[in-house]
């Protein structure tokens, strides 16, 4: 029983980090794969597979339905996508993608905290 509480109470505190932790194994996975293409080749290819199965381990250890867990994720994984962008590779990022941005992240909390 009190292995139990400890497994809900890790679930209901960690999830947010493993929500973010599964966004930047996916998006640094995809980096790894898109350098590998473009001249890395399989050697580098092949950890960001690995990366890229271990995001989708991750984020599926989040016991809620598929819809919710998706929907909200998305809102971390773009936030990660953009942010990676601008501050690992030095992209210029435009206002409509910070505005796009917002308002996928809208979109997560209404999925999060809409009717129950």
């Amino acid at each position: 029983m009190a292995a139990y509480w400890l497994y809900w109470l890790l679930m209901k505190f960690l999830i947010w980090p493993m929500l973010i932790g599964a966004a930047i194994l996916e998006v640094s996975g995809d980096a790894v794969i898109r350098k590998g293409l473009r001249g890395g080749g399989w050697a580098v290819i092949v950890p960001g597979c690995v990366m890229l199965a271990s995001y989708g381990v991750l984020v599926n250890l989040v016991k809620w339905d598929l819809s919710k867990l998706l929907g909200v994720y998305v809102a971390f994984f773009a936030a990660v996508a953009i942010l990676w962008g601008r501050i690992v590779l030095k992209e210029t990022v435009p206002v409509s993608t910070w505005l796009g941005l917002a308002l996928i992240i809208g979109g997560g909390l209404v999925i999060q905290f809409g009717q129950k």
